[in-house]
């Protein structure tokens, strides 16, 4: 009977990451995934012969940099590109917005459509880099925990008041202001153009049940900032070759260091003994013992499907049914014969605009609209889109001359009170087709394949529950020492030897490797103690 220090379950980045630093610390790691592709919801795919999609998420600027520099990622075959521009937002009358990734081109851009934006727009990306700064200081402070009580270091503490201190009184006051706002209150604070606004507005709901007139969505719009600063916008970056080299990369980076990584193994139980978990169980019946056990899947599908209910207190249980995980995004990936013509968007002689993020959804009343379809359980006829084109940045993933096409359509609820979504596929996919046709006339022919994803997709796909692809909503009372439960913030569970490293867990979701990295540090730190 073979043992492992650690078996993981799921080989997404933040699974893999963890494994990475274990393995990079000599520990004896086992990697299981389900799916016979690696990478979870940032996995690479060709759904279509010599199409190759970034099925689920499409950028990866936030990964956390010190990751890529301790387990060289980069030697592994990790290249973020940057994106140019930064946003494309295309408007039916043709007036298209269009932010480049330099401060003084993006200002004169903004200027096109409003002198007081453009006036504004920098001193609003200086202060929104120096809090998202912050908020990273904050999240790499050990939390109160019950399953560690008075293990917080003052030392760390005090370096987070002193760097409170340093962004100066007005950012001070700013940050705790900030934090609990709607997205929509703050940006309408400082701007006047709606299509500014609305573009701004989509990174404080980006995999939200709410709208940005929602308290509380100005914190997310600090979240989706974290990394190398993209001004105001959700911080962007794609993979050469397509997201899925980034997991490809951390799991060479465990394998040099030893671990092992098998797919196509899909753990079915957590066997858990006197109060303490020692093994997993595969579906084909193999039981694989370990010392520790780390759950990167989300924490309803590890407590309320992998473990069994009697080693669980159910005050417990209940906390974690109660979890907020409304998932609320649908994914449409399309092959295309030809980049869209955007109405408005092409100057005499000048590429189209399509090298980043393309945003659809003009105003904050539009947002709040699609938002309040979700909320009645349908989905919306007019959302919200985030596209992306990584093929006219990176042609690799399709053929000479052709095209892939990622969308994120924002205020498709996974429970619908009218019909299923087996039932509504076809219909979300068309409605988004026809979105972008009256932005790109002609669009339409260019299509030569499609896949759609609704959140059920995701769920039986992914392991998604409830589609939801952060395991949880990003909402002030399930962040920080509240994420995923009050008490239970440092990765550790009640049952003993049992971890969790996922999006569900602090600091929260995105691509951002923190979950995974910070998960490996606290379980080697008490590793080391227990010696």
């Amino acid at each position: 009977m073979q043992n492992y220090d650690a078996v993981i379950i799921g080989a997404g980045h933040n699974g893999l990451t963890t494994a990475a630093y274990l393995a990079k610390a000599g520990k004896k790691v086992l990697v299981l995934e389900r799916r016979p592709v690696i990478g979870g919801i940032a996995a690479t795919e060709e759904i279509f012969p010599g199409f190759k999609f970034s099925t689920c998420e499409h950028l990866a600027g936030s990964f956390s940099r010190e990751i890529i520099a301790d387990l060289g990622l980069q030697k592994h075959g990790l290249e973020i590109l940057p994106v140019n521009p930064l946003l494309f937002a295309p408007s039916l009358d043709g007036h298209s917005l269009v932010i480049p990734p330099a401060l003084t081109k993006a200002t004169d851009e903004i200027g096109r459509h409003s002198k007081n934006d453009a006036d504004k727009y920098a001193v609003f990306c200086a202060l929104l880099r120096k809090l998202s700064a912050y908020l990273l200081t904050l999240y790499s402070l050990p939390l109160p925990d019950r399953a560690a009580p008075g293990s917080a270091n003052p030392v760390d503490l005090l370096r987070a008041v002193w760097k409170f201190h340093r962004l100066g009184k007005k950012e001070m006051y700013e940050f705790l202001r900030i934090l609990p706002m709607s997205v929509a209150d703050l940006l309408n604070e400082w701007f006047e153009n709606d299509l500014l606004k609305a573009a701004l507005a989509a990174s404080g709901i980006h995999g939200s049940f709410v709208g940005p007139r929602q308290q509380g969505t100005s914190f997310n719009l600090l979240h989706h900032r974290l990394g190398d600063s993209n001004g105001a916008l959700r911080t962007a970056g794609l993979v050469r070759g397509g997201i899925g080299n980034l997991p490809q990369a951390l799991a060479r980076a465990a394998q040099q260091h030893g671990a092992e990584i098998r797919t196509g193994a899909e753990v079915v139980k957590i066997v858990a003994k006197k109060g303490a978990a020692t093994a997993v169980v595969l579906q084909n019946g193999d039981e694989l013992h370990a010392t520790i056990v780390i759950s990167n899947a989300d924490v309803k599908r590890t407590f309320l499907s992998l473990v069994e209910p009697t080693h669980l207190d159910p005050h417990f249980l209940l906390q974690v049914r109660n979890i907020r995980s409304r998932g609320t995004l649908a994914k449409v990936n399309l092959a295309l014969d030809s980049l869209p013509k955007f109405k408005g968007s092409i100057d005499p002689g000048a590429p189209a605009p399509l090298g980043g993020v393309i945003h659809i959804g003009p105003t904050l009343d539009y947002l709040e609209r699609a938002a309040d379809d979700a909320k009645y359980g349908r989905f919306s006829r007019q959302p919200s889109l985030e596209i992306t084109i990584p093929s006219a940045t990176d042609p690799s993933p399709a053929p000479a001359g052709k095209h892939v096409m990622s969308v994120w359509m924002q205020s498709a609820p996974y429970h619908l009170r009218e019909g299923n979504w087996n039932s509504q596929r076809d219909l979300l996919g068309d409605t988004v087709i026809n979105l972008i046709e009256d932005y790109a006339p002609g669009f339409k022919n260019s299509i030569l394949h499609r896949q759609v994803l609704t959140p059920l997709d995701l769920e039986q796909t992914y392991g998604l529950t409830e589609g939801h692809i952060y395991h949880a909503e990003l909402a002030l009372d399930q962040i920080f020492f509240m994420r995923p439960l009050p008490g239970w913030t440092r990765y550790g569970t009640p049952i003993e030897n049992l971890y969790l490293c996922g999006s569900g867990t602090h600091p929260g979701g995105g691509i951002t490797g923190l979950p995974g990295y910070y998960a490996a540090k606290r379980i080697l730190k008490k590793s080391r103690r227990a010696k």
